[in-house]
């Protein structure tokens, strides 16, 4: 995988397109092959091009990779040039796969990924194992929005901590100034006591 995972963030699932999908690619150089044989003189060509084209569809393959980590699903293709896509989990509404019987037979099917953007969905086709990328989808989106409650949670309560700890009074230090003002006269004795009682009861 070539995108960088962020700081904290972890790979769930790494899937690529079932190898159902090199069966068209293989059949092509098979005949490619034959035919380059029975022709004979334009038979290398032949060969070339069939043996091209089945390396494109390998390459194409392997770099064409879908990653769930516990932030975001990771979408990248291309050969001759390198695409990303990326859904976070927070903006995913719905993820539904489905299977032909030929993919359930042999274990491919597509995903589909709904999101709040203006795309508004996305589907992986010949995914390996499908109904596993679902699932890992939505389970890192429950324990993403977990973490999200918690972490708020935390914030407030830091802050409430925060709050009561600014608003408590230095006792020594006002005990100090109120002195001061008795002894230049500012306050009378009663009002000191009275105070001093207020603040060591605080």
């Amino acid at each position: 995988m070539k995108t960088q995972l962020k700081k904290d963030e972890k790979l769930i699932l790494l899937t690529k397109p079932h190898w159902f999908t090199m069966i068209v690619p293989f059949f092509v150089l098979v005949a490619g092959i034959v035919i380059g044989v029975v022709i004979g003189s334009y038979g290398l060509l032949i060969l070339l091009v069939v043996g091209g084209y089945f390396f494109f569809k390998m390459v194409e393959r392997r770099n064409n990779i879908w990653a769930v980590t516990n932030l975001r699903v990771i979408d990248e293709f291309g050969v001759f040039s390198n695409n990303s896509k990326e859904s976070p989990l927070d903006k995913i509404n719905n993820v539904s796969y489905n299977q032909t019987l030929m993919g359930k037979v042999f274990g491919f099917g597509n995903v589909q990924i709904q999101t709040a953007a203006e795309v508004g969905s996305t589907v992986y086709t010949a995914v390996t194992h499908p109904g596993k990328l679902k699932d890992s989808i939505t389970r890192m989106q429950e324990e993403y929005k977990e973490y999200q409650i918690a972490r708020q949670a935390s914030e407030l309560a830091n802050a409430m901590l925060t709050g009561q700890q600014s608003n408590k009074t230095d006792v020594p230090e006002e005990l100090e100034k109120l002195f001061e003002l008795k002894q230049r006269g500012i306050i009378t004795e009663e009002e000191f006591v009275t105070r001093k009682t207020k603040l060591l009861n605080s």
